[in-house]
C-alpha cells in the first residue's frame, strides 16, 4: 500500500481541500497520516475522520514587528525536529501540504528525509509559508493561471482547488426547511468564513429593513457573533458555524456574500452561485483575497465590493444588481473550465511515488 502524509492547518481553508481529496486518495490505495499543529483547527477536524493524526510545534511568521517573533523561529526549529521523526516513522511515499505555517516544517523535514512533497497555493501570490516551501518541494499546484508567473519553472501545476463532492450533493428543499423559509422569495447566503467577518455582519444587518421585503436571508455570522436582539425576524436566520448543513444551505442559496479566501469562491465557482465578494482590506491581510476577488469579477464569476465601500446601500443595490443579472453570472461560471483538481493532485502524487522508487533503483 502507498502511503501519505497529508500537512496544512491554522484555518479551515487550509484542511478542507485536504479532506476533499481524502476519498480519491484512498481510492488509489494510498494510506493516509496527517501532521498539524498540536491544538490547531485541523486537529478535530482530521480526529473526525478517524485520521491517525500527529501534533508538531507550530510557530508564525509574520511581516510585522511581534515579541513573539523573537520565540516563534524556536518553535519552527521544533517543529521541524518533530515533523522529521514522525516522517521517519511513517515512511511515507508522498508529502501533500495544503499550506500554513505547521506546513513548513513538514515540507523541510520531507526533503531531509528524500520524501517528495507537493505543495498547493490557493491564493493569486504564494503566501509567507508557502515561499519558504517552495524551494523543497517537488510539484506546486495552483488555483489562478497568473500564479505561474510566482513559481519556478517546471515546478507549476495549473490544478483548481479540490471540492469537497458533499457540497454537490446539497438539498434546497431541506436548506429552505432548515431555516424555516419558503421558496416564495429568493435566498441570500451571507457566510465570512470560519471566524466571520464583523465588517460584513454589521453591513448585512443595518440593510435588513431594505432587503428582507425581497428576500430571505442566511447569515453565518461566526462563533459568538449571532445578535440575539434581532435573529426572531421572518425570513432571517443566523448561525454561528455550519458544517454538514452547508451543502444544502448552499443549494438553497441563489446568491452568496462571502470573503474572498481562494477555497470558499472556488466552491461557488464549481456550485454556479452568483456571489459578492468582501475582500479582507490590505490592511488587515498581505492583500490576497483582493486579488483574488479582482481576478474572479475579470472572469466574469463575482461581484467585487470592496470592504472601505460596505454600507447598507450600497450591499442593498450589489444584491439586486447581481440577482437581476444572476444568469450572467451562471453562464459565465459554466463556461469555464472544470478545474478535475482533485484527480490531478492525485495523479501527481503516483508520479512522486514512482519517481522517488526509480530514483532509488538507480542508485
Amino acid at each position: 500500500m502507498k502511503k501519505i502524509v497529508l500537512t496544512g492547518g491554522g484555518t479551515a481553508g487550509h484542511v478542507t481541500p485536504n479532506i476533499a481529496l481524502m476519498p480519491a486518495l484512498k481510492k488509489d490505495g494510498y494510506q493516509i497520516s496527517y501532521i498539524g499543529s498540536y491544538d490547531g483547527i485541523e486537529r478535530r477536524l482530521i480526529e473526525e475522520l478517524n485520521v491517525p493524526y500527529y501534533g508538531i510545534s507550530s510557530g508564525k511568521l509574520r511581516r510585522y514587528f511581534d515579541l513573539k517573533n523573537f520565540t516563534d523561529p524556536f518553535k519552527v526549529v521544533k517543529g521541524y525536529f518533530e515533523a522529521r521523526k514522525y516522517l521517519k516513522k511513517l515512511k511515507p511515499d508522498v508529502v501533500f501540504s495544503k499550506g500554513g505555517f505547521v506546513s513548513v516544517p513538514v515540507v523541510l523535514a520531507a526533503k531531509s528525509c528524500k520524501i517528495p512533497a507537493i505543495i498547493h497555493e490557493s491564493d493569486m501570490t504564494p503566501g509567507l509559508a508557502n515561499k519558504l516551501a517552495i524551494p523543497s518541494a517537488y510539484k506546486i499546484c495552483h488555483n489562478f493561471p497568473e500564479t505561474a508567473d510566482n513559481l519556478p519553472e517546471g515546478k507549476a501545476v495549473l490544478s483548481g482547488s479540490p471540492i469537497r463532492q458533499e457540497l454537490f450533493n446539497g438539498n434546497r428543499l431541506k436548506g429552505l426547511q432548515l431555516c424555516g423559509f419558503n421558496d416564495e422569495k429568493p435566498v441570500i447566503l451571507v457566510i465570512g468564513g470560519s471566524l466571520g467577518a464583523a465588517a460584513i455582519n454589521e453591513a448585512v444587518r443595518r440593510a435588513l429593513p431594505i432587503l428582507l421585503p425581497s428576500y430571505q436571508i442566511i447569515h453565518v455570522c461566526g462563533k459568538g457573533k449571532v445578535d440575539t436582539s434581532i435573529q426572531n425576524q421572518p425570513g432571517y436566520i443566523q448561525f454561528d458555524y455550519v458544517k454538514e448543513e452547508l451543502s444544502d444551505l448552499l443549494a438553497a442559496a441563489d446568491l452568496v456574500i462571502s470573503r474572498a479566501g481562494s477555497n470558499a469562491i472556488c466552491e461557488f465557482l464549481a456550485l454556479n452561485k452568483p456571489n459578492i465578494l468582501i475582500p479582507l482590506p490590505a490592511n488587515a491581510s498581505r492583500g490576497d483575497q483582493i486579488l483574488n476577488a479582482a481576478s474572479f469579477e475579470k472572469q466574469g464569476f463575482s461581484f467585487l465590493l470592496p470592504e472601505e465601500m460596505v454600507n447598507s446601500e450600497s450591499l442593498s443595490n450589489a444584491v439586486n444588481e447581481v440577482f437581476e443579472n444572476r444568469e450572467t453570472y451562471i453562464q459565465a461560471m459554466k463556461a469555464a473550465p472544470a478545474s478535475g483538481a482533485i484527480d490531478i493532485i492525485v495523479n501527481l502524487c503516483d508520479e512522486a511515488v514512482r519517481s522517488r522508487k526509480k530514483h532509488k533503483k538507480s542508485k
